[in-house]
């Protein structure tokens, strides 16, 4: 492992100031990151600890909720406000990694996490994340977990967050600090697809930290859910998934929310179904033109073009599935 110094950040501006240093990293859980540091693809000269900074979840007037980066996955999928006020939310974190995994990794870090895939990891492979220019084997590879949507010759992983997805179909804002002061940027434009630069994969400037989450009340939260298809039960990447949430009247969709994961480079804003769906009828059929219309952009690749057929009965499945709920959450 490349020699790095360890530094703990007593409050947000120290973190800051260390955090300016080149060769710095931040440190929250450390769930992706000190794996990536065992495979020596990231080598950071310092690790500044701001693992202890920005832990509550409060109430605010202008959003509906603000979660602090610090805050741990586990603490996060349930807590009571979480759960009553943005179900999707906690059942996607929960449909994420392992308990001891979210035990310990923060939601600033889960929106942090690398966009990769096995070649990623295979330091006998091309990867333009790891070596920009090299090429990506996964192109003409095995690619049944890749992407088909938003993909570019440069790179075809998937972005491997649930919670990022469920964020994305509740249109979650990410405040970060930085050397020039806080902005918030949309979820939605966070995360980047891939282009000819795929080591690029969010739109932080240097030295930026993640310092809260903000959740917007909305309609379409208390009728919400989040399904997830994938190999295996656990502690498996999505093949496919879809956080979806609606807001009726009698049969018809006043507002509609939809996001995919293990489809595209970044968590998918599904807007073209979205659009199609706005003011309809909720019906079965409504729903499958939609979600049609969403994937026909769709390129897959060798080994998953099954995907298309899956995120299309996915998102029709999962919206039929909320108009029969009873009563949203209160």
């Amino acid at each position: 492992m490349h020699p790095f110094r360890y530094e703990p950040a007593a409050d947000t501006p120290a973190a800051l100031a260390l955090g300016a240093a080149a060769g710095a990293k931040y440190l929250g859980g450390g769930t992706n990151l000190v794996d990536l540091m065992r495979e020596t693809i990231e080598r950071p000269d310092i690790l500044v600890d701001v693992s202890r900074l920005a832990g509550d979840i409060t109430l605010d007037d202008h959003y509906g909720l603000i979660i602090g980066a610090g805050v741990k996955n586990t603490a996060a999928a349930t807590d009571r406000l979480v759960r009553e006020r943005f179900p999707l939310l906690s059942q996607a974190i929960l449909a994420g990694a392992s308990g001891q995994i979210r035990n310990v990794a923060s939601v600033g870090g889960n929106v942090m996490q690398r966009t990769r895939c096995l070649y990623f990891f295979d330091d006998a492979a091309r990867c333009n994340k790891r070596e920009p220019g090299a090429g990506c084997d996964a192109v003409e590879g095995f690619n049944r977990n890749h992407a088909i949507l938003g993909a570019s010759p440069a790179c075809v992983a998937t972005h491997p967050s649930d919670m990022c997805v469920a964020l994305a179909a509740l249109g979650a804002t990410v405040r970060v600090d930085g050397p020039h002061g806080e902005r918030d940027i949309p979820i939605v434009d966070f995360h980047q697809l891939p282009g000819e630069t795929p080591q690029i994969e969010t739109v932080l400037r240097p030295g930026e930290l993640i310092a809260a989450i903000l959740l917007p009340a909305n309609g379409v939260a208390a009728r919400s859910s989040y399904r997830k298809v994938r190999d295996r039960s656990s502690y498996a990447f999505a093949l496919v998934s879809v956080a979806a949430g609606l807001e009726l009247e009698g049969d018809t969709i006043v507002d509609v929310r939809l996001a995919l994961g293990g489809v595209a480079h970044k968590p998918w804003r599904a807007f073209i179904a979205e659009t199609a769906l706005k003011g309809g009828p909720a019906t079965p059929a409504a729903f499958r033109q939609a979600a049609a219309a969403e994937l026909a952009s769709a390129r897959p690749l060798r080994d998953n073009a099954f995907k298309i057929d899956l995120a299309t009965r996915l998102i029709a499945d999962t919206l039929e599935k909320l108009t029969q709920t009873a009563e949203p959450a209160q």
